[in-house]
């Protein structure tokens, strides 16, 4: 009787290993067994490479035979600020090479890989509430910033690709790892400079993801076979009131609580005046507010799961342990800054 073949582990590349969300999935599917996986990030780490994606990507990283089956790219520019011209290279023409690298590397190995491109939802924002958004809601044609517009044009070009290829949308992501979020949030709360954005009597409604919710369907949406020309919205399927959860999260952190509320219209004018100073200014850090910032957290966009839920089943964890594990985390995390 002739001994069973060894099965070849599953080869997965994430870009943007090195980020939050990249960063997040790269290390869970590295503690899997039966996958290969390599990361691409925008620093070198003892576990990931660095690769400027705005430039051609070679095939020179990895094991000398590497070729992925699957490429989750997770790389962007995910800032409220810049250019259009960074949005442009970061999120635009990065993609175009990653799915190019994917054209040749099935040249060499005969496998045409997946594509997992990470978009976000904001791709269907508009300046208004949205409630009960489905895959099927139309992006564009006009985008709230940038950001939203290149990742629309990002999910354009991956639409092309010859392969199986599949769009996931995150929604507000959340939880321990974050560099950006909730820290600034924190930050401004300490030096009281966070308002209440919106009517405390009818505070926006809105989704969110908790990063480990997201780590576990974008796994699913990796390495599920077959799967192929699909647009998926990923959120936890909990819509909760966001101003309030804001301050339910600082008070947990033992931060000061906004108290002055800040209409809509208030804040969109003062939103814009930031804006108008920085670029003026030619400064390339954000603003302390931007009018995307106060449209997402003034108007309600809230999604329907169902079809996320036929992909990859319901969400692994609650937002209720999603908010408790973060302020568990983000707990420890001051407490050793203070010490120190």
């Amino acid at each position: 009787m002739s001994e069973p073949r060894a099965t070849r582990p599953t080869r997965v590349l994430v870009t943007g290993a090195t980020g939050f969300v990249g960063g997040a999935l790269f290390r869970a599917l590295r503690a899997r067994d039966g996958l290969e996986v390599v990361g691409l990030g925008r620093r070198e780490t003892p576990d990931t490479v660095s690769r400027d994606l705005t430039r051609p990507l070679g095939l020179d990283f990895g094991p000398d035979d590497f070729a992925p089956d699957v490429i989750v790219h997770a790389a962007a520019r995910a800032s409220q600020w810049g250019t259009r011209a960074e949005f442009e290279a970061q999120n635009v023409t990065a993609t175009r090479n990653v799915l190019d690298f994917a054209v040749r590397s099935a040249q060499r190995s005969g496998r045409m890989p997946r594509i997992v491109y990470v978009s976000s939802t904001s791709v269907l924002y508009t300046p208004a509430d949205q409630f009960g958004l489905t895959e099927e809601s139309p992006a564009g044609p006009r985008f709230l910033n940038e950001y939203a517009r290149t990742k629309h044009a990002g999910e354009l070009v991956v639409r092309e690709h010859p392969g199986e290829w599949v769009i996931a949308r995150p929604r507000a992501v959340f939880g321990p790892g974050d560099t950006t979020l909730l820290p600034r949030i924190v930050e401004a709360a300490r030096a009281g400079r966070l308002p209440f954005l919106g009517d405390p009597a009818r505070p926006a409604m809105g989704d969110l993801v908790y990063i480990d919710t997201l780590v576990d369907q974008l796994a699913r949406l990796a390495l599920r076979p077959g799967l192929s020309r699909e647009t998926v919205n990923l959120t936890n399927g909990e819509a909760v009131p966001l101003m309030p959860t804001i301050a339910r999260i600082l008070a947990a952190l033992d931060v000061p609580v906004p108290t002055r509320h800040l209409p809509r219209g208030a804040a969109l004018a003062l939103a814009l005046a930031a804006e108008t100073a920085w670029r003026l200014a030619r400064r390339r850090d954000e603003p302390p507010l931007t009018r995307y910032a106060v449209h997402l957290l003034t108007s309600s966009k809230t999604f329907d799961d169902a079809h996320s839920r036929r992909l990859v089943g319901a969400p692994a964890v609650s937002i209720d342990e999603g908010i408790s594990r973060t302020v568990s985390a983000f707990r420890a995390e001051f407490a050793i800054e203070g010490a120190g």
